[in-house]
C-alpha cells in the first residue's frame, strides 16, 4: 500500500497518479486518508499529554501523603482517575482510526511511474518492441483446439466431465511437452541466478493481503472457506510472502527466486472466443520469477527481468511484441508493467503470455519487507518485482499453431532435449 509519508508529503502527485490509473474518487480517497490520520495523531497527542500530566500528578500524591495532606492527595487521585478514564477513550479512538486507516490504504491502488502512458484500457497500451518472424500458414491451417483433437493431445471434454470447463487433461506427448516447458523455464531461470523454491499451492489471508490479491481480487480466487485458505492465482503470492515481516541485509540484495506452480483462477465473467481452448483456463502451469531489491536498483532489476523473458521467447522461436501498459490497464498493485504477447498464427491474434511488473514499495509496505543499510543501519522499505517466465497455456497454443505441418507439429529445437521428441503427431507415446 502507499505510505502515509508519500500521501502527506506529495498529495497532489498521488492524486494525479491515481487519476492516471482511473481510480474513481481519487481525491476523496486521499483526503479521507489524511483526515483519518489527523484524527489518529490528535488522539495520540492528547493521550501523550494526558499521560505526562497523570505521571506528574502521581508524583504529587506521594509528596502530599508524606506531608500529611491526605485530603489534597485524594483530590489529586480523583483527577488522575479521570485522566485514566479519558485515556481509555482516547486509546479506543486511536485503535478505531488506525483500523479505518489501514482499510482505506488497502483499498487505494499503487500509483503509476512517470513513464507510464495515459490511457483507459488495453487499446491504449504502447508496443515498445517486436521480435521473431510471423509464420505464413496455409488457408486450411487449424487452431490449436482442432490440432489437439486431431492428434489426441488435449481432451477438453474429459476435463469438463471430471471438473468443469477450463480444466483440460493433457495426454501423452502433450503431457511430456508440459513437463519439458516447465523444466526449460526453471533451468533458464537458474542460469540467470534465480534460486528455485517449491511453494505451497494454498495461502492464508495474510499472504493474500501482503501481495495485494486481497481485497482487490477475492472474487477471482478459489476460497476454501472452512479453512479460510485461498488457492494461489500465481506463485508470486507464496514466494513474495516468504519475505513478509522480514528485514534483509543490504548485502543480500537483490533477492532472486523462481518457482513452478499450478495456478488457479476463477476468471469470473470471462466468455466468448477469448476463452476457447487454451486461451483462458481455470487451472494452468506457470514459472514465476520474483526479485526484491533496493529502491535505487529496482528499475535496473525490472530491465533484466524483461530481457530474461524476451530471451525465452526468442529461444522458443515465437513471434512476440512487448507492450508498455497504460495507466488504466495496469493491475491494482503495479507501478509499471510490461506485457509480452505471442502471435497465434491460426487464430490470427496476439496472446498474452507474461506480465513483468515493478511494484516499487507498494507490496513491501503491505508485507513489511524491509532492508537494513550496511553503513548507517537505517531500515528502509524494499522494492518488489515479479514476472511470468512463462505461463504455459498460450505458449503451447502458439507453439502448436505456428509449427503445424502436414506431418505433425514441429517442437522448438530448444525443447527437444527436455521432451525427447521432435514432433507432436499420431505417435502419441
Amino acid at each position: 500500500m502507499l505510505t502515509l509519508k508519500l500521501i502527506s508529503e506529495e498529495t497532489e502527485r498521488v492524486i494525479k497518479g491515481l487519476e492516471k490509473k482511473h481510480f474513481k474518487g481519487a481525491r476523496e480517497a486521499v483526503e479521507k486518508v489524511l483526515e483519518t490520520d489527523k484524527r489518529r495523531r490528535e488522539a495520540q497527542q492528547k493521550l501523550d499529554k494526558n499521560k505526562q500530566e497523570a505521571n506528574s500528578m502521581s508524583k504529587q500524591i506521594g509528596m502530599l501523603m508524606k506531608d500529611g495532606k491526605t485530603q489534597e492527595a485524594e483530590e489529586v487521585k480523583a483527577k488522575v482517575a479521570v485522566y485514566k478514564e479519558n485515556d481509555k477513550q482516547l486509546q479506543t479512538l486511536m485503535a478505531e482510526a488506525e483500523q479505518e486507516l489501514t482499510a482505506l490504504l488497502c483499498n487505494i491502488p499503487n500509483i503509476p511511474a512517470d513513464n507510464v502512458p495515459e490511457g483507459k484500457d488495453a487499446n491504449d497500451n504502447v508496443v515498445v518492441k517486436e521480435g521473431g518472424v510471423i509464420p505464413q500458414l496455409p488457408e486450411d491451417a487449424l487452431c490449436h483446439w482442432d490440432l489437439c483433437k486431431k492428434y489426441n493431445l488435449i481432451d477438453f471434454d474429459l476435463g469438463v466431465k471430471i471438473t468443469g470447463a477450463g480444466f483440460p487433461i493433457y495426454i501423452g506427448k502433450m503431457a511430456r511437452l508440459q513437463r519439458a516447458l516447465e523444466a526449460f523455464f526453471l533451468e533458464e531461470a537458474r542460469k540467470s541466478g534465480y534460486l528455485e523454491v517449491q511453494p505451497p499451492l494454498v495461502v492464508n489471508q495474510a499472504s493474500g493481503y501482503g501481495t495485494g490479491q486481497l481485497p482487490d481480487k477475492e472474487g477471482q480466487m478459489y476460497h476454501a472457506e472452512q479453512d479460510d485458505l485461498y488457492l494461489i492465482p500465481t506463485a508470486e503470492v507464496p514466494v513474495t510472502n516468504i519475505f513478509r515481516d522480514v528485514i534483509l541485509d543490504e548485502k543480500d540484495l537483490p533477492v532472486m527466486r523462481c518457482a513452478y506452480s499450478a495456478c488457479f483462477r476463477r476468471e469470473a465473467g470471462s466468455y466468448g472466443k477469448d476463452v476457447r481452448g487454451l486461451n483462458r483456463l481455470h487451472q494452468f502451469d506457470k514459472v514465476e520469477i520474483v526479485r526484491i531489491d533496493k529502491p535505487e536498483h529496482s528499475h535496473e532489476s525490472h530491465k533484466k527481468m524483461l530481457e530474461h523473458v524476451e530471451g525465452l521467447l526468442q529461444k522458443l522461436e515465437l513471434p512476440y511484441h512487448i507492450l508498455l501498459l497504460c495507466g488504466g490497464d495496469m493491475s491494482f498493485t503495479a507501478s509499471i508493467c510490461y506485457d509480452f504477447e505471442v502471435w497465434s498464427a491460426a487464430q490470427k491474434r496476439w496472446l498474452e503470455v507474461s506480465s513483468v511488473s515493478n511494484f516499487e514499495s507498494y507490496q513491501a509496505n503491505r508485507l513489511k519487507c524491509r532492508y537494513r543499510h550496511t553503513e548507517d543501519k537505517k531500515i528502509e522499505l524494499c522494492h518488489t518485482l515479479n514476472g511470468s517466465a512463462l505461463a504455459l497455456p498460450r505458449i503451447v497454443a502458439a507453439i502448436i499453431e505456428n509449427n503445424q505441418t502436414p506431418e505433425g507439429i514441429r517442437v522448438p529445437k530448444v525443447l527437444v532435449p527436455y521432451c525427447g521428441f521432435e514432433m507432436l503427431d499420431d505417435k502419441n507415446f
